[in-house]
């Protein structure tokens, strides 16, 4: 990403926080969102970026977060159904040129990807490195 972007992070755990200051970092212009304030009054102190309070799933919060304007939209909440729905209206209402989603369960990346959502699947990911990790081992 070469250029200053729109990112809207929705979901503020761990992960949401850790992409979120990145991208501020990064010089990005980021809108984070969470239904709980606690965990964005976590984002680092630098953050330079925007934070809303609110239910991504619903269309008045997506309004208030500006997705329309949006470059990137990255769902990362821990519920895989919040982050189809965010995704999905990020896509098709809000037509964000790039959505991701967080989905937990490996068994429902198809689904994600059948509706054109590109998925991030952490436990697909941690089987894939340690499988390669291990036939590095074997190798050696």
């Amino acid at each position: 990403m070469s250029r200053e972007q729109f990112i809207v992070v929705v979901g503020c755990g761990r992960l949401g926080r850790h992409l979120a200051n990145h991208y501020s970092r990064e010089g990005h212009s980021v809108m984070a969102v969470d239904v709980d304030p606690s965990r964005l009054s976590k984002l680092a102190p630098e953050y330079s970026g925007f934070r809303l309070e609110g239910d991504a799933t619903e269309a008045a919060v997506m309004k208030q977060s500006h997705a329309e304007d949006a470059d990137r939209l990255i769902a990362v909440t821990g519920n895989d159904n919040v982050n189809l729905a965010v995704a999905q209206v990020a896509k098709t209402i809000f037509e964000v040129p790039e959505v991701v989603a967080r989905v937990n369960d490996p068994e429902r990346e198809a689904i994600f990807q059948d509706l054109g959502i590109r998925t991030v699947c952490p436990l697909t990911l941690a089987a894939r490195e340690l499988v390669a990790w291990q036939m590095e081992k074997i190798e050696s």
